[in-house]
């Protein structure tokens, strides 16, 4: 009986034993289990070169609209677009037959003026005629002057001539019409002026600067590169788009280049040191955030204001350290507070 019941307790213990074994086999395992794999980046501060390709369009920033000030008949036009004038040459002339007139009177009436006013003021001396008289004579003098001046500015505005050596790019008349004040008859450009308008983001178009080197292709001329500088940056972003626009100068301009290409411009900027991390770690939920792994290697959601992006790579402007350690990857179940393992690379495995 005493052995019997000796056997039943020996065999409890070694149940009960077993039991314990298992149970801690089980909870290293859970543990093991709670470990979430994920691979780390550590911030750091790099320098960066900022790469950009943009379109834009060949402008003449140098065009002359001629606008006629004086009415009239239209007597001389030569020019045709794509002609080339040279500064100096005549542009336009209107019929002056009638100016002519009325400048061949005024002058006649400018030398009576001038006659009587000397009688008058001959007169004057001898007391033989009142003040007030005298001055309306000098009046009628210099009004006839002044319509005199009238008259021959009058006279210039029926001859435009180049202000400068250009291409006509338009025509907008004929010879033997009739052109009233302010229309417009003729376009003029300089060819040497082109310049290519470019819209860049706020965020690319503050690391530029007034004379940085750039290279342009215009799809028109083949694949051929053309080298140009930046040769303004406008001072206004806009607010709508958060696009700012800047102008290319192609130095020289390319033989064959008109206004209106298609012009694709190669941009690159050095900035400073930033703080950039893989894009593939940024996470979006009402903004942008990452998961960063804290000393006690437990996963913290950490809200993060982006800058520029280059490549796989994105600026990180607050809401980081240097030295942070962030997931790169393991995102499927991630969440905060979660306790994580980190791994190493494959890459830094095989190496």
């Amino acid at each position: 009986m005493h052995l019997a019941k000796f056997w039943f307790l020996l065999l409890c213990a070694l149940l009960l034993h077993g039991c314990d074994q298992q149970s801690v086999q089980g909870n290293q395992s859970t543990r093991m289990e709670r470990a979430h794999l994920v691979e780390l980046h550590q911030v750091t501060e790099e320098a960066v070169k900022l790469d950009r390709v943009r379109t834009g369009t060949l402008r003449a920033s140098v065009k002359y609209r001629v606008f006629i000030q004086e009415e009239g008949q239209i007597a001389d036009f030569p020019w045709y677009p794509g002609d080339q004038v040279l500064q100096g040459d005549l542009l336009i002339a209107l019929d002056d037959s009638l100016l002519r007139s009325q400048i061949a009177r005024s002058r006649a009436e400018l030398q009576r003026a001038e006659r009587d006013l000397e009688r008058v003021r001959s007169l004057s001396q001898r007391n033989l005629i009142s003040t007030e008289e005298l001055q309306r004579r000098e009046t009628e003098l210099e009004i006839a002057r002044s319509e005199l001046a009238l008259l021959t500015t009058r006279l210039g505005f029926t001859r435009i001539s180049a202000p400068f050596s250009g291409v006509v790019t338009e025509r907008l008349s004929e010879p033997g019409n009739f052109a009233a004040k302010n229309t417009h008859l003729l376009t003029l450009i300089d060819p040497a002026s082109l310049v290519i308008d470019v819209h860049l983001s706020e965020q690319v178009i503050t690391h530029l600067q007034l004379g940085d080197k750039v290279s342009i292709v215009l799809d028109a001329l083949g694949p051929q590169d053309f080298a140009g500088k930046v040769a303004r940056i406008y001072p206004e972003i806009d607010p709508l788009t958060r696009r700012g626009q800047i102008e290319i100068q192609p130095d020289p301009v390319p033989a064959g280049a008109l206004p209106g290409q298609l012009a694709r411009v190669s941009l690159s900027a050095s900035l400073q040191a930033r703080m950039m991390i893989p894009f593939s770690a940024l996470r979006y939920d009402q903004g942008e955030y990452v998961y960063l792994m804290n000393a006690r290697q437990r996963i913290e959601k950490r809200q993060v204001v982006t800058g520029v992006r280059v490549s796989d790579r994105i600026e990180v402007l607050s809401g980081l350290e240097a030295g942070d350690q962030i997931v790169i990857r393991g995102f499927m179940g991630l969440a905060e507070g979660k306790t994580v393992q980190p791994v190493i690379p494959l890459t830094e495995r095989e190496t």
